[in-house]
């Protein structure tokens, strides 16, 4: 299998797993995820992926600012229903990193390590941000993502037709793989940390919790 080489250059997502530590899996209960681990999950990368696995990484890293980020502890809240655009894409890429699950998660052990009805969708909260929530301190943000400040190869979309379309050649069908790639190598390395790409917003004063908490 090969990938893409930035793959290896993109951030990656540190998490704590009790679950993976009690049964074994993991045994420091440490389990990471790069970004080849969503494009194994997703079957593609795209700028949705890629930038949905932004937002999972930003959330995590504000709510666990002393990282890292504990699995099966946080509440993901999809602003639309399963079936509205690229929602269960994204809700797929939240739930790796999260471990939040919708009505198929796991259900636990005795009341313990239950991860079902972490992950919900169409929230409410009158916007478009996916919001994230600590369950044992109340600590929450919402994300958002605006890839307008990330620029795109002009002939993308010619290519993009041409290829719908069944009129491209075989130099086409690379050329736009290779500029589809680079504007997410784009998100991935240049853009990773960059705010008007990735926009947090702290929820209900959660903030000034978080920090008093770890003073």
């Amino acid at each position: 299998m090969q990938l893409p080489t930035f793959y290896a250059q993109a951030p990656v997502v540190q998490t704590f797993d009790p679950l993976a530590q009690f049964l074994g899996a993991a045994t420091d209960g440490r389990l990471d995820y790069s970004y080849a681990d969503v494009v194994r999950l997703a079957g593609h990368s795209c700028p949705t992926v890629a930038g949905t696995f932004l937002m999972g990484r930003a959330a995590m890293q504000a709510l666990y600012p002393d990282g890292p980020a504990e699995r099966g502890q946080i509440e993901v809240s999809m602003p639309y229903p399963v079936d509205h655009g690229t929602t269960g894409v994204e809700a797929q890429v939240l739930t790796l990193l999260t471990g939040a699950a919708a009505e198929n998660g796991f259900h636990g052990l005795a009341g313990r390590y239950a991860r079902v009805g972490l992950l919900t969708y169409a929230g409410g909260h009158g916007s478009d941000a996916i919001s994230f929530r600590r369950r044992d301190n109340g600590a929450a943000v919402a994300l958002q993502l605006d890839t307008s400040p990330v620029p795109s190869d002009p002939r993308q979309r010619g290519l993009l037709m041409a290829i719908l379309q069944d009129t491209a050649s075989d130099a086409d069908k690379q050329a736009f793989a290779e500029v589809w790639q680079e504007r997410v190598r784009c998100m991935l390395v240049d853009f990773a940390d960059d705010p008007r790409v990735v926009k947090l917003t702290w929820l209900d004063d959660a903030r000034p919790l978080l920090g008093a908490e770890a003073a």
